[in-house]
C-alpha cells in the first residue's frame, strides 16, 4: 500500500464513479488535492458536471492539476456503437486535449481487460494482439487505448494505460450490485456451466495499482494488467453471493442456452424501455477460459494482490448487509 504521493493535485474523470471516488479518497488520505468531472456535480469533491466528449468549461477545472486519471466511460455491452464512441473514444481525446493544454505531468488511463477478451491464450500478457470483435465496448476500448498511445507517440503527455480486470467490492456496480440484485430476482445465470474464468481484482488492490503506475517513471508509456492471474470459476466467484442470499448454488448451463435466454432477456427488458446486462455480450464475459499475466506489473511496479478473494467478499458482504441489500 503506497504511503506517500509526488502528485499535489489530481484530476479524475468519473470521479463519482466506483474507482473514480476510490481513487481520490485515497489519494486525500495521503495529503493530495483532488478534484474531477461526472456527469453531476459535488462540491465537497470538487466534482464539476459535464460531457466527457465535449470541449466544455469542465475543461478549464484541469488548470493546476499534475495527474490526470481518466476512469470515465460507458461500461455496458448493451450500447450502440457511436454511443460507445462518442464517449470512450471521442471523450478520451478531449480529456487529453485538457490534460496538454494545462500542462499536466502524467495521464493515466484506465481501459479493461475487455481490450484482450476473445484472446484463447492462458496468461496472455500486454503484448498480445488485440482484435475489434463487433462489440461496441470492446471494440471503443481498444480504440481509446490507440488515442492515448498515439498522444503518448508524438510526446503530447506521458501517458500509461490500465486494464483493469473485474473490479468487485463496496460499490461496485457490475460484480456486486447488479448480481446482487439478479439473483435476488431469480434472473442470474451462468454460462459454460460455470466453468469460465472469472478475472476478479478487489478495489483496494486496483487502487494501489493505479497509483503505482502513476508514481512510478517505469510506467511511463506502458500498459499494466492489473488482476485477472488466477484460476477463479464463475461457479466459484458467484458463488460467494449466492451464500450470502442463502440461495443454494448458482444456476450454471451451457454457453449455447445460456446465450439464447439471456438475448431474450435483453429484447424484453428493451422493449419495456428498461436497461439491462443481459444479452449475448455478457455472456461470453462470463465464457472465457483463460487467464492473463499480471507478470509486468510485478516485475516494474513492484504490484502485487494483497486482498484474498475469501478477504474480499467478506468486506463486501458486510457493505451490503450494511445497505440492505441482503435483506
Amino acid at each position: 500500500m503506497m504511503t506517500q504521493t509526488r502528485y499535489h493535485k489530481i484530476f479524475i474523470t468519473g470521479a463519482l464513479g466506483f474507482v473514480g471516488r476510490a481513487l481520490a479518497a485515497r489519494y486525500r488520505e495521503l495529503g493530495a488535492q483532488t478534484c474531477g468531472l461526472d456527469v453531476r456535480a459535488d462540491a465537497e469533491w470538487d466534482v464539476v458536471a459535464g460531457d466527457v466528449s465535449k470541449p466544455e468549461a469542465w475543461q478549464d477545472h484541469v488548470r493546476g492539476c499534475d495527474l490526470v486519471i481518466h476512469t470515465a466511460a460507458i461500461v455496458t455491452n448493451n450500447v450502440t456503437r457511436k454511443e460507445a464512441w462518442r464517449v470512450n473514444v471521442l471523450g478520451t481525446r478531449r480529456v487529453l486535449d485538457a490534460a496538454v493544454r494545462a500542462g499536466t505531468r502524467r495521464f493515466v488511463h484506465l481501459s479493461s481487460l475487455a481490450a484482450m477478451r476473445f484472446l484463447l491464450d492462458d496468461g496472455a500478457d500486454e503484448a498480445a494482439p488485440v482484435m475489434p470483435t463487433g462489440n461496441p465496448y470492446v471494440d471503443t476500448k481498444i480504440a481509446s487505448e490507440q488515442t492515448v498511445l498515439a498522444a503518448h507517440a508524438a510526446d503530447e503527455i506521458p501517458c500509461t494505460i490500465i486494464r483493469p480486470a473485474d473490479i468487485y467490492g463496496p460499490g461496485s456496480r457490475p460484480w456486486t450490485v447488479i448480481p446482487v440484485q439478479m439473483i435476488k430476482k431469480g434472473l442470474f445465470l451462468l454460462p459454460a456451466h460455470g466453468q469460465g474464468i472469472f478475472r476478479a481484482i478487489y478495489i483496494n488492490d486496483l487502487v494501489n495499482g493505479v497509483m503505482l503506475a502513476a508514481e512510478k517513471d517505469e510506467g511511463i508509456g506502458q500498459i499494466f494488467i492489473l488482476g485477472g492471474e488466477k484460476k477463479l470459476t464463475c461457479e466459484t466467484f458467484f458463488g460467494h453471493y449466492y451464500r450470502m442470499l442463502n440461495k443454494g448454488k448458482p444456476r450454471t448451463m451451457s454457453s449455447s442456452a445460456a446465450i439464447a435466454i439471456a438475448e431474450i432477456g435483453r429484447v424484453i427488458f428493451k422493449l419495456l424501455g428498461k436497461p439491462t446486462e443481459l444479452g449475448r455480450g455478457a455472456m461470453e464475459m462470463l465464457s472465457k477460459k483463460n487467464t492473463v499475466s499480471n507478470e509486468k506489473a510485478h516485475r516494474l511496479l513492484g504490484w502485487h494482490e494483497q486482498v484474498t478473494l475469501d478477504e474480499g467478499m467478506r468486506r463486501t458482504e458486510a457493505w451490503l448487509r450494511a445497505e440492505g441489500m441482503l435483506e
